[in-house]
């Protein structure tokens, strides 16, 4: 063989590993930005503009609990790609957290390329990854063991739970506009303890994803964000970017992940079982769907 044709040979071989290297490498859903003395208020401030001068577009933010503020961003490739793939539009904004933990005041915020593959998008987010890599910084990411882009794509959690095209449909309207103004007016009012925290429309499509806050009360606690968090987010280095929780509008339909798939994609190694684990919320995804389902308008048993 040739000097040239063992070059082309060991250059395909090497891409080809490169290649598969890239496709099994492990990601986990938060990123943690950095962590170290300081207030949070002004924390949230200097992050709010560092988004902003990186190119994002802070899309709201609120307080779910003490100590800690979550922001909802998006960008143009966020929405461009969320419009590129059936119910895109729950990637079309990514979540930046700031905590205040022990002495520390943490700054964390979701993967991108992990929620690409479990949104099942048509592209990585790797620049979006970038971006915010270098408007926040990179410390390492966290979370879970990590999956791989092809597990994260057909992911849930055990046998009989639900997948990501496994969504709750809670009712259709005349249009798409109709939609998205029952939706509106629902969060508005927060009859049901939910509320708006941030709204971004899909580029060139008709669909509207709303990030939306719980907040229960008395034998209705178990779809509060407060309780729910206490139980399962109980690491030093906090997940506070697994809210909010998410309402899609496609075309003239109400979506909304079921919540023992979108609690689980983000904590995919909370044990079943014993403490802080899934057994302690084992009600709050039944109450988080029908309060989700009856504000934008469905009935109690809608899915």
């Amino acid at each position: 063989m040739s000097k040239i044709c063992k070059f082309v040979s060991l250059l395909v071989l090497t891409l080809s590993a490169t290649v598969a290297f890239a496709q099994d490498a492990v990601m986990k859903p938060f990123v943690l930005a950095s962590k170290g003395a300081g207030d949070v208020t002004q924390k949230v401030e200097a992050t709010k503009a560092a988004l902003t001068k990186a190119g994002f577009t802070v899309a709201g933010s609120y307080s779910p609990y003490a100590n800690t503020t979550v922001i909802g961003v998006t960008n143009d490739e966020l929405r461009s790609t969320a419009a590129k793939s059936e119910h895109g539009g729950y990637g079309a904004a990514m979540r930046v957290a700031v905590v205040k933990a022990g002495n520390d005041v943490q700054v964390s915020y979701t993967n991108p390329p992990y929620w690409a593959s479990v949104y099942r998008m048509s592209g990585d987010l790797k620049d979006t990854a970038a971006k915010l890599q270098a408007a926040l910084g990179k410390v390492e990411e966290f979370g879970a063991n990590g999956m791989t882009a092809a597990q994260a794509r057909k992911y849930h959690y055990a046998f009989g739970m639900e997948y990501f095209n496994e969504d709750n449909t809670f009712v259709s309207y005349g249009s798409h506009e109709e939609a998205v103004k029952a939706v509106e007016a629902g969060l508005a009012a927060g009859k049901n303890g939910v509320t708006k925290v941030y709204r971004v429309d899909v580029a060139g499509k008709k669909e509207v994803l709303f990030g939306v806050a719980m907040k229960g009360t008395g034998d209705n606690k178990i779809m509060d964000d407060a309780y729910i968090m206490t139980e399962i987010d109980f690491k030093d280095v906090k997940s506070a970017a697994h809210l909010p929780y998410d309402i899609l509008v496609s075309d003239n339909k109400v979506f909304a992940q079921y919540a023992r798939f979108r609690i689980a994609v983000s904590f995919p190694d909370l044990s079943m079982m014993g403490a802080n684990s899934f057994m302690n919320i084992m009600k709050s995804p039944e109450a988080i769907r029908e309060a989700l389902a009856l504000t934008v308008g469905g009935t109690e048993d809608a899915r």
